[in-house]
């Protein structure tokens, strides 16, 4: 299973990062690879978000979330095109002066007919465009 975690300091509490980061349905806004989100079966601190991103091509996959606000916020993998499994999540740290020390990680394992250097190098280069985007969007936030 390919995996990466990545870590960002953004410029905001962490009630305020919470708030873009578990408002799944606004991601196509500032995700250019996002490209349609629906949110099922909310129960509690628990939902189901489907995705349709554009990763090379477009693919649709489903994954549980699980909130623990204001600082973690977890995934597992329900189904999905090429993918046989994603899991990852966000915890967001108090890092003083009304910054957040923000870590991100994720593990995509794909079917046999995805080539694992080309997992690999999305992980390795759409994560940290990924990290911006929340960034960038946090920040901008009154």
């Amino acid at each position: 299973m390919a995996g990466a975690q990545r870590t960002i300091i953004i410029n905001a509490p962490v009630e305020k990062c919470w708030s873009v980061i578990s408002d799944y349905e606004r991601y196509p806004e500032f995700l250019p690879e996002v490209k349609k989100i629906r949110t099922l079966n909310r129960r509690g601190a628990e939902v189901d978000v489907q995705y349709e991103a554009e990763v090379v091509k477009i693919i649709k996959y489903t994954v549980h979330m699980k909130e623990e606000g204001p600082k973690k916020l977890s995934w597992s993998f329900i189904d999905g095109e090429f993918m046989k499994d994603n899991k990852g999540g966000w915890v967001l740290e108090d890092a003083g002066n009304g910054t957040t020390k923000a870590t991100y990680n994720i593990a995509v394992e794909v079917g046999m007919l995805v080539p694992k250097t080309i997992v690999n190098a999305l992980v390795d280069t759409q994560l940290p465009k990924l990290l911006e985007n929340f960034k960038k969007r946090i920040e901008a936030q009154k």
